[in-house]
């Protein structure tokens, strides 16, 4: 009795880092609820690929000279409704137009 006691004990010390571990991510939710406050600085863990279809998602077409600056941001510039605008597109994947 004594000795799974023991091995209950040692097993149960052992998984309490496991259990300490958060759960969260730190990279961008895939799909977060839009910020109309952004664009926000971050680390953006974005490829370039990756902010030109959030773009292209949010309504932009022709999205040229997407450049990452030092706050995390990729700015560039696109086509919508027949005008040409620059965008930003934030490490939570929010597209702003500027």
């Amino acid at each position: 009795m004594k000795n799974i006691l023991a091995t209950a004990a040692v097993l149960g010390v052992l998984a309490s880092p496991a259990l300490a571990q958060s759960t969260t991510s730190p990279l961008p939710a895939p799909r977060a609820p839009v910020d109309t406050t952004a664009p926000l600085p971050g680390a953006n863990s974005f490829t370039e690929m990756q902010a030109r279809q959030r773009a292209e998602e949010a309504g932009f077409s022709n999205v040229t000279g997407l450049v990452k600056d030092d706050q995390g941001i990729w700015r560039g510039s696109a086509m919508r409704a027949g005008a040409q605008q620059q965008i930003a597109v934030d490490y939570r994947g929010n597209v702003f137009p500027k």
